[in-house]
C-alpha cells in the first residue's frame, strides 16, 4: 500500500504545498498533477463537481503520485464516506467551529474502533495501489483529516477543536474569517487587518501547541514562502482556475489592441457583453 506522503510529511514538521482544483475536469487535474506539487484538493464545496467526475479526476492524478484530496460541501458522514470510497487520501472539512464538529469529522474518516466509517467500495484500494483488505488494515493511519477554521467562533474555540485526537492539520480560510469578523466579503488572502492577522496567529500557535500542522490559503508563491517562514505547513497556492484566468488576463492586458464590441445587435436582439469572473 502506498504511503500518504502528505500526512507523514506534516507529522514530521515539514511544509507541504498544493493547490485547489475548481474545474470539473479530469484533464485539468492530470496536467496540474504533473507539476510537482504534493497534493491537490478538489473543491466540491463551492464548485459543480459530482462524485463520478471526482473519481475520474482522482484516476487522472494517480500516475503522477500526487495525493488526491477533497474539500467536502459540509461536515456530514455521507459526504466523507463517498469521497473516501472514491479514492481520496484526505478530506478538508469546511467551517469547523466546535469540538463536537471536529470529533464528528475524525469519526467519519476512521474505521472502527477509531471511528464510524462504514465498510464498502473498492476504488479506495486502487487509489492507494493496494488490495481492499490491505486498505482496510491501514486506512486509519494514512487518511488525512484537515479541519478548517474560518470563522471567529472557530478561533474562539481553537483550543478545544485542535486538541481533538485524530485531527492531523488545520486550514485557515482568511476570506471567510475576515467576513465573520465584520470586514466584508472577498478580503484579500494576505490581509493586513490587525485583528484578522492576530486571529491567524492564534490559530497557528494553537496548532503548534497540540501537534497539529497549521495550514492556510494563499494567493501564490510569494505568499506561500512567507507563510512557511511564519511556521505554516499545509499551504495552498490559490487554484488552477485563478492561475488560468489570472495569467491569461494579465498577458492579454499587455497587448496594444481594442477588443471586439460585444454589445451589438444580433438578429434584431441586443446582445449584452459577457461578464468576466475573476478568482
Amino acid at each position: 500500500m502506498r504511503v500518504n506522503h502528505v500526512r507523514h510529511r506534516l507529522a514530521g514538521g515539514e511544509p507541504s504545498i498544493g493547490t485547489w482544483l475548481s474545474l470539473p475536469s479530469p484533464e485539468a487535474a492530470e496536467y496540474i498533477a504533473e507539476l510537482g506539487l504534493d497534493w491537490l484538493v478538489v473543491d466540491t464545496e463551492h464548485n459543480p463537481i459530482d462524485i463520478t467526475t471526482l473519481a475520474r479526476m482522482f484516476a487522472a492524478m494517480r500516475p503522477s503520485g500526487i495525493a488526491p484530496m477533497v474539500r467536502i460541501p459540509w461536515n456530514t458522514p455521507e459526504n466523507v464516506k463517498r469521497v473516501l470510497d472514491a479514492g481520496a487520501w484526505g478530506i478538508v472539512y469546511p467551517m469547523v467551529n466546535s469540538r463536537e464538529e471536529a470529533e464528528r469529522a475524525v469519526a467519519a474518516a476512521r474505521y472502527h474502533p477509531a471511528g464510524t466509517r462504514s465498510v464498502g467500495g473498492g476504488r479506495h484500494g486502487m487509489s492507494f495501489e493496494t488490495s481492499v483488505k490491505e486498505y482496510y488494515q491501514n486506512a486509519n493511519d494514512e487518511v488525512l483529516v484537515v479541519v478548517q477554521i474560518e470563522h471567529i467562533d472557530g478561533v474562539n474555540n481553537a483550543d478545544e477543536i485542535l486538541s481533538v485526537p485524530g485531527v492531523n492539520a488545520c486550514f485557515i480560510g482568511p476570506n471567510d474569517l475576515a467576513a465573520s469578523m465584520g470586514h466584508g466579503l472577498g478580503v484579500a488572502l494576505e490581509t493586513d487587518i490587525p485583528e484578522v492577522v492576530d486571529a491567524i496567529r492564534i490559530i497557528r500557535e494553537t496548532c503548534v501547541k497540540h501537534g497539529v500542522a497549521p495550514g492556510i490559503h494563499t494567493s501564490g508563491a510569494a505568499a506561500v514562502q512567507r507563510r512557511i517562514d511564519e511556521g505554516f505547513q499545509f499551504c495552498a497556492m490559490a487554484s488552477e482556475l485563478r492561475y488560468m484566468v489570472g495569467s491569461l488576463g494579465e498577458d492579454l492586458a499587455t497587448i496594444d489592441w481594442s477588443p471586439s464590441d460585444r454589445t451589438g445587435k444580433v438578429g434584431g436582439v441586443e446582445a449584452e457583453a459577457g461578464t468576466v469572473v475573476r478568482y
